[in-house]
């Protein structure tokens, strides 16, 4: 019986921590494979090799000091995926600000909490979303906020309201190049590189802080246990506004020479698969809801995807026989699957190549070396023995400084011993492998985004027909889990549950509006008067039967 923490590091190569900057990674790119793609943007017609991108980053730096932005600086992006979002990133980097990742299908009203807590003092954007003007919404941000200065649109030509890609890079000379210089040579790898806010308990998402530190190495360690190198090319189809595109994806690749590949803007099965065949990707990025969804497209026995041999499935329970799928339907046999959370930069646990096919369905695999699990009594605190279920714990470099001016939450989180509380219900097993049996908290995981039922609860209320609501998730075949909320109205009203949809758009960002509302007159409850969810998430799961 264990009766301490459990750190697992059997049967890995071991990088050792290094402390490497973002831009370290990059400039060891250019030095090794100056003329090896380092970004395919598919959609875009556009390649860059590592050369290339460094130069372009580097204009983008310089200009970016010319518009205002100094070291430390919050510089937002609103935006899907496309080639230019590596540039930011890059180019962020370099002269030492912070990138403020932000959720493209954001809302005004999220939008413009993100930017005043932050501190954004510029933002780039898309011109559309979906079918949303994002332009239109970050003037009016703009507008009435006291920090944002500037917003950089992804247009080449000049619109009003804001300042083209190409006039922003218009704006960079041979003084500011030399700058910006001196501000990367400047550069720790303990100074914040990244916030990326996740949905929030109380009603507003949290914005978590990442260093240098944590993100380099963290993407050095998840790549070494996949065993990629230069001749890989990584199908980059999750967002690069989280961190599994954007330290998994976009890091991790640089940090071997590997290229990443942007099929779309937005993920599409049909044009994912598209990609993989004509740039003979090796490794694939995705959340099970996107493995099912190329799976099942009635155009998938027109692609080969015999290039395919690894990837990474994370960010909601692997199905077996999706997997089983993936192996043999897709070619992917060295697919793994990864456990993390946007606190621990991202990943912390990931099985490895030698890992049965039961290992990777039944577990997340073993943790990643320098890092440090235990899984403890939610009560007590006490460590518990191999095969009993509590709370997840995480310990090391990849652990985050803390949310953004937030003390108060990053104390409830991490303890005084540097212990990251997951908030994950978890089991430790006898072969060093770690099952996820539940949550603590009461996120739901919908297609890989975080949501806290709270957040939403707290919106619904603001809806004057509304009395009262409750809202959890029940598991999905397609997306993981569900937003359903039940709803009492007020005395004397009549509402449907479509009107109720119609009343979230444009108030919440579309994946966090409820797939179903109950319209009921009471809800399941206590002797105590407590409101009894896991009895609601029961009915529902019957209902879908």
């Amino acid at each position: 019986m264990l009766n301490h923490h459990i750190s697992i590091t059997f049967g890995d190569i071991h990088p050792p921590l290094e402390n490497k900057c973002v831009n370290d990674i990059l400039a060891q790119a250019v030095s090794n494979y100056p003329d090896s793609p380092a970004v395919i943007s598919v959609w875009q017609q556009r390649t860059l090799n590592f050369k290339e991108l460094d130069g372009l980053a580097k204009q983008l730096a310089a200009s970016l000091l010319e518009s205002g932005v100094l070291p430390s600086d919050r510089v937002g992006i609103w935006s899907a995926n496309r080639f230019e979002w590596v540039l930011v990133q890059f180019a962020v980097a370099k002269i030492g600000a912070i990138l403020v990742n932000i959720n493209p299908a954001y809302q005004l009203n999220e939008l413009a909490h993100v930017v005043e807590h932050s501190g954004c003092k510029a933002i780039f954007i898309n011109h559309f979303y979906r079918d949303k003007n994002c332009l239109d919404i970050a003037k009016q941000v703009k507008e009435k906020s006291q920090c944002l200065k500037s917003i950089f649109i992804f247009n080449e030509e000049p619109i009003e309201g804001a300042i083209s890609w190409q006039q922003l890079l218009d704006r960079s000379n041979g003084a500011s190049l030399d700058e910006v210089e001196r501000y990367t040579t400047a550069i720790t790898s303990d100074q914040l590189i990244s916030i990326q806010y996740t949905s929030g308990t109380t009603g507003n998402p949290k914005g978590a802080t990442l260093n240098h530190y944590n993100m380099v190495n963290n993407a050095i360690q998840i790549i070494a246990r996949l065993k990629l190198s230069a001749a890989d090319r990584i199908c980059v189809p999750v967002p690069l506004f989280h961190c599994f595109g954007m330290v998994l994806g976009i890091l991790g690749a640089f940090s071997v020479g590997a290229a990443v590949v942007f099929p779309t803007e937005i993920f599409d099965p049909e044009s994912c698969m598209a990609a993989i065949d004509s740039q003979s990707c090796t490794t694939v990025y995705g959340v099970p809801m996107m493995f099912i969804a190329m799976l099942n497209h009635p155009k998938f026995d027109t692609f080969t995807l015999k290039s395919l041999r690894s990837g990474i499935m994370g960010g909601a329970p692997c199905p077996a026989e999706v997997l089983r799928d993936v192996m043999d339907r897709m070619n992917a046999n060295e697919m793994s699957v990864a456990y993390g959370m946007t606190e621990t930069s991202p990943i912390s646990f990931q099985t490895r190549l030698e890992h049965s096919f039961d290992q990777r369905v039944e577990t997340v695999g073993s943790v990643l070396p320098h890092t440090q699990a235990k899984v403890i009594d939610p009560q007590t605190g006490e460590t518990l023995p191999v095969g009993i279920a509590g709370e997840l714990c995480i310990k090391g470099y990849l652990v985050m400084p803390g949310y953004w001016n937030n003390a108060e939450a990053t104390a409830k989180v991490i303890d005084s011993d540097g212990w990251m509380h997951t908030g994950d219900l978890a089991i430790m097993r006898t072969d060093g492998c770690l099952s996820i049996v539940g949550r603590i908290k009461e996120m739901v995981i919908r297609a890989g985004e975080n949501i806290f039922p709270r957040e939403i609860e707290e919106f619904l209320h603001t809806i004057p027909q509304i009395a009262e609501a409750q809202v959890f998730g029940i598991p999905d075949e397609l997306y993981g889990e569900q937003l359903y909320a039940w709803v009492r109205v007020k005395n004397n009203v009549t509402i449907t549950s479509e009107q109720l949809k119609e009343l979230c758009k444009g108030n919440l960002a579309s994946f966090k509006i409820p797939k179903v509302f109950r319209i009921v007159n009471e809800f399941p409850m206590t002797a105590s008067g407590k409101v009894q969810k896991f009895r609601m998430r029961a009915i529902e799961m019957e209902r879908a039967v």
